[in-house]
């Protein structure tokens, strides 16, 4: 398995562990399109962009988009990007080292305007041998 396959395997395997799914956070990888008028939700996308320890490994920035429900405010953005902190900060997987987030909220979503839309975003690392 290719490196890029076996980054986001593992990735997205965070988002399959009982204690993400007992977060109640529905998790869709970046090319979901909303046509089920889904109003809370998350959109994962992996940016591998930069050099690491040897040519199997590499670094990046994984960028999760936040969909709530808008009109509310921005506190369930928060709690979705709390949540997102005690999965990835400073934690370790396998393969996968995570460092500092960052969070910034957009507006209203430009596709849908029932939408409230952030983006969280933090670097990693992945290794391979």
């Amino acid at each position: 398995m290719g490196k890029y396959i076996s980054l986001e395997t593992e990735l997205f395997a965070v988002f399959n562990t009982p204690t993400w799914i007992a977060e109640n956070i529905k998790t869709y990888p970046q090319n979901f399109v909303n046509v089920d008028n889904v109003t809370e939700y998350i959109r994962v996308s992996i940016i591998p962009s930069g050099n690491s320890v040897n040519i199997q490994s590499v670094s990046g920035l994984l960028i999760i988009d936040i969909f709530v429900s808008a009109g509310k405010g921005p506190k369930a953005l928060l709690r979705i990007a709390d949540v997102l902190d005690s999965f990835f900060v400073g934690k370790s997987f396998t393969t996968i080292q995570f460092w500092n987030s960052s969070f910034v909220p957009i507006g209203t979503d430009k596709d849908d305007p029932t939408l409230f839309r952030g983006s969280y975003s933090i670097p990693f690392n992945f290794f391979r041998t």
